[in-house]
Order: C-alpha cells, then structure tokens, then sequence
C-alpha cells in the first residue's frame, strides 16, 4: 500500500510541480500541499488523469489555528474508485483570503464549501450561492474557530407572550467554575488516592 502511495505521490509531483508545495505520507494516507491559487486545477488534474481518476470529492473541512499567518488549513479528501485510493489535499490561507471553488469541477462541493464557510468564515470565490448553511440567518459569527466563545453570542426561546422566537444576549446562570480534575472525591468524608492534596494546600 505504501509503494503504491509513494508512487501516486511522486506521480503528482512530477505532472504538477509548480502546485504541490510538498507530499507527506502518514498512517497510510496520502496528503498533498498545494498552493491555494491551484486548487481547482489540481482538483480537475486528480479527476482526469488516468494515473489518478479521483472522480468522487468525499469532503471538505477545514482545521483553525489562530497562532499562524496563515491561520487556516482548508483540507480535500478525494476517492479514487478506479484505484481504490484516497488523498488528501490541503492549503493553507490567510484569515483576509480567498480560496477558488471547485464547484465548477466537483458540483458535489457547494454544500460542502458553504458549511465550511458557514463554521469557519473562508470565502470560496467563484461559488454560485455562498451562504450560510447550518446556523441561522442573522448569526453572529463562525462557530469552529477556536476564538469562538462555547456559549455563543445569542440564545434563543419561544416568548409565550409575543408568540414568537426571540433572540436574546448569553446570561450566564452561573460563573464557569474552575476544576483541578485531581480527584473527584474532594470532600468527602472517607479518603481515597488524590485526596492528600487537600491537606498541601491547608
């Protein structure tokens, strides 16, 4: 399996030099960098070429890592049925970037390419109906960037009084509480390993 990925990966390097940024094989999978700018050419290069033939697009996510320039991998997985392979292509883009479509070589990817914009903010330019797909209209926000709080920013109920559904800020009930996970038994009133750390701290 490994042979077959090597040469699958030294295939692509050799048809697509300028797209492929580097090639990485893990865990028995196959991962492709490319540039962004590529991505709808080297995606119609993978369903096309008779050495690839990846014609299904499986899907598209993306991964936040707000430490980095460029602040998001957005990853492709493809299947090969004629190979019975799959790779995975990914890219790495700034917060302030665009990423070109590939609906017009997969149309399977407009629902995926929206959640993916809809969770993390990551423009596709070039896609036909770039809109949100999972929250509600009005939604502040991309729910899977790591900068997102866990509460929201709004909440929603059904207002007996107005018949209708109201939106509303966050009230907390209570403070988020801080635990030391040391041991669950904290108090109690027989002793078990972990608890002697109520007695280093007294």
């Amino acid at each position: 399996m490994t042979e077959m990925l090597e040469e699958l990966a030294a295939h692509v390097e050799l048809k697509r030099p300028s797209d492929v940024v580097s090639t990485k094989i893990a865990f028995g999978e196959l991962t492709v960098t490319i540039a962004p700018s590529a991505i709808e050419d080297f995606a119609e290069f993978l369903r096309t070429d008779p050495n690839c033939r990846f014609t299904t697009l499986v899907d598209i996510t993306a991964v936040d890592h707000p430490e980095r320039r460029a602040r998001f991998d957005v990853v492709y997985h493809f299947l090969s049925m004629h190979r019975n392979q799959r790779v995975r292509v990914r890219l790495s883009v700034r917060e302030d970037e665009m990423v070109p479509s590939i609906t017009p070589v997969h149309p399977s990817a407009d629902w995926f390419e929206r959640e993916v914009y809809d969770m993390f903010g990551i423009i596709f330019s070039g896609h036909p109906d770039l809109r949100r797909i999972l929250t509600d209209y009005g939604f502040r926000g991309h729910p899977l960037r790591k900068d997102f709080p866990t509460t929201g920013y709004t909440e929603v109920r059904y207002d007996e009084e107005l018949k209708r559904v109201v939106y509303e800020p966050v009230k907390l009930v209570q403070d988020y509480r801080l635990f030391d996970f040391m041991s669950p038994w904290e108090g109690a009133e027989y002793i078990l390993p972990g608890d002697e750390k109520k007695e280093a701290k007294a």
